[in-house]
């Protein structure tokens, strides 16, 4: 009953402190009658922040041009586990964008979210999509140009875990598509591949920043797996990296929603509507491309294409791939025992 207490008391302090944030930032924003302004909370994972920084001025602009209204923003970021969890526990949202669908699902199954939350919006709901790199250490003294090559006994690599890392997640399953496609579909064959390779992980860390860390700041491993925009956007910072992109890879799409719940009841669902079809428009989107994901399009322009471009939905979308690859006792699961044996 402590442990239950402490849990309560936990999840009212993390959902105070999120609604005094939005609250300052409402307040910051302006105030205005209802007649002549609406509010519209948008809950994300952190590393999109930029680029809706940079989008939602325009948006409002023009909003209040076409309908003569003020749009008043608040925000909320962090990690996309906790993120989905806030909106469970009771963070009034409008709109989510996420790192991963499987954590959108897991709002929907609360009954915030519709089922065919990817029909009210462009794109199936993908709003962003990066693929997975190998990061390496200069000069790629160890010549890694795959994911197979994370097989080799002179290899050792750092990833975060799947069970902690939604990021993880699109790591094992862009391991699991290369495996596959090796070995003519069959998975038995593409599990031993990959367990082959989670036997030369070094670090299996919690998070993505973490797996950083540990690569980057600890000289942990001679790789790492990270998404192509989060090694982009190091490097626009000055953090010198080199990558690859493997030419089998999967495409990392992070969804945006409308919380119909929240909307309905707020009375916010057209600003909510017409923000998420705005990020859709080529200059927002220029926003995101700013930031390291790759064009919607089939075009990448300056990004290195890749041959055999897999989708989540090529595995039954993710809610399939959650039960069979990461819920207890699953592929993953079976995988990291494999290569322990």
């Amino acid at each position: 009953m402590k442990f239950r207490r402490f849990g309560i008391l936990y999840k009212s302090i993390a959902l105070f402190l999120v609604g005094m944030t939005l609250s300052l930032t409402i307040a910051a924003c302006g105030s205005g009658n209802a007649a002549s302004s609406v509010a519209l909370t948008l809950v994300g994972y952190a590393v999109p922040k930029a680029a809706h920084d940079a989008i939602i001025p325009r948006f409002v602009e023009q909003w209040k041009k076409e309908k003569g209204q003020t749009v008043i923003f608040s925000y909320s970021y962090g990690a996309s586990g906790s993120q989905t969890r806030a909106v469970i526990d009771g963070l009034d949202a409008d709109i989510t964008h996420l790192a991963v669908a499987a954590d959108t699902e897991r709002i929907v199954r609360e009954g915030l979210i519709r089922q065919d939350w990817t029909t009210q919006v462009p794109n199936n709901g993908i709003v962003a999509k990066t693929v997975a790199a190998i990061v390496v250490r200069p000069g790629n003294p160890k010549n890694i140009k795959s994911f197979e090559d994370l097989t080799r006994e002179d290899v050792k690599w750092v990833t975060p875990d799947p069970k902690t890392s939604g990021g993880a997640r699109w790591n094992f399953m862009a391991l699991w598509n290369d495996a596959l496609k090796r070995n003519n579909n069959d998975e038995a064959k593409a599990q031993a591949l990959v367990a082959k390779e989670f036997k030369n992980v070094a670090v299996l860390a919690r998070d993505a920043r973490e797996a950083t860390d540990a690569f980057a700041k600890q000289g942990q491993g001679d790789a790492l797996i990270n998404y192509e925009n989060e090694v982009i956007l190091a490097q626009q910072k000055g953090i010198k990296l080199e990558y690859v992109i493997p030419e089998v890879n999967i495409s990392i799409d992070t969804p945006l929603a409308i919380v119909d719940k929240n909307v309905d009841r707020n009375r916010t669902r057209a600003a909510a509507e017409a923000y998420a079809q705005f990020l859709f428009t080529p200059e927002a989107q220029a926003e995101f491309t700013k930031l390291g994901f790759r064009p919607l399009g089939e075009n990448v322009g300056k990004f290195q294409p890749v041959r055999d471009l897999a989708t989540i939905q090529d595995f039954g979308g993710w809610g399939k791939v959650q039960k069979k690859f990461f819920e207890e006792g699953g592929v993953f699961d079976q995988t990291i025992a494999a290569s322990r044996q």
